[in-house]
C-alpha cells in the first residue's frame, strides 16, 4: 500500500473508502468493479491503484480498517468502563449508528465479507476475523451476576439474543440507506427497556 493514501485529505480518503465499503457490500470480492469504486470516489482507477497495488489489497485494507474504525468509536463511547450489560448494549449501539453516519455502508460491508468465499482474500478474512475478534465485548467476558437475572435464564442465550436483535437492527437501516441517529437512539432504549422488564428480577 502506497503511504501517500494517507497524506490525502481526511475528506478524500473517507470517500475513497466509502467507495469501497458500498461497491464490496452490494457484490462479492470477485464481481466488484474496481472503476465502479474509483468512479464513485472521483479518481481515476489508474489513481486508485496508485495508492493500492490491486483489488485484494484494497479490500483487505478495508476490512482492517473497519475493525479498527469500531474498535475507536467503541472506546469512544465507554462502552468498556461498563458493567451493566444494558448500559454496554446501549453504548454500544449508539456507537455504531454514529459510526454509519461517516461510513454508511460499513455494517453490510463486513457482514458480506464475514461470508466471503473468494480463494482470493477468505484465507486473510478469516486471519483477520480472528485477530480482531477481542475488539468486541462477548457474553464470556461481561461479568453477569446470575442473581441479577430470572431464576434459570441462560445468559450466553439472553446475551446471544440481545446482541442478534440489535444487529439485525442496524442492518435493516443501511439497507434503507438513511439513517435517523435520533430515532435509532430512541428505538434502542425502547428494546432495553423491553429486555430489562423480559430478563431482569422484577423487585
Amino acid at each position: 500500500m502506497n503511504e501517500k493514501f494517507f497524506n490525502l485529505s481526511e475528506e478524500k480518503r473517507v470517500c475513497i473508502i466509502n467507495a469501497g465499503y458500498r461497491i464490496f457490500a452490494e457484490n462479492s470480492y470477485r464481481k466488484s468493479p474496481v472503476s465502479e469504486i474509483a468512479a464513485e470516489a472521483g479518481i481515476s482507477k489508474s489513481l486508485l491503484f496508485h495508492y493500492f497495488r490491486n483489488k485484494k489489497e484494497l479490500y483487505l485494507y478495508l476490512l482492517k480498517y473497519a475493525a479498527e474504525i469500531t474498535f475507536t468509536y467503541l472506546n469512544d463511547y465507554r462502552c468498556y468502563e461498563e458493567e451493566d450489560i444494558f448500559e454496554i448494549m446501549l453504548r454500544g449501539l449508539t456507537a455504531k449508528i454514529n459510526m454509519m453516519k461517516k461510513y454508511p455502508d460499513i455494517t453490510r460491508f463486513t457482514l458480506r465479507a464475514y461470508y466471503e468465499t473468494d480463494a482470493e482474500v477468505a484465507d486473510e478474512i478469516k486471519a483477520l476475523i480472528g485477530r480482531t475478534a477481542s475488539y468486541g465485548a462477548n457474553s464470556s467476558k461481561l461479568k453477569l451476576d446470575p442473581a441479577q437475572f430470572k431464576d434459570g435464564l441462560d445468559l450466553e442465550m439472553m446475551y446471544n439474543d440481545m446482541y442478534f436483535a440489535s444487529e439485525g437492527y442496524l442492518w435493516e437501516n443501511t439497507r434503507s440507506g438513511i439513517i435517523d441517529v435520533d430515532k435509532a437512539e430512541r428505538d434502542f432504549r425502547k428494546m432495553i427497556n423491553f429486555w430489562k422488564l423480559l430478563y431482569l428480577k422484577q423487585e
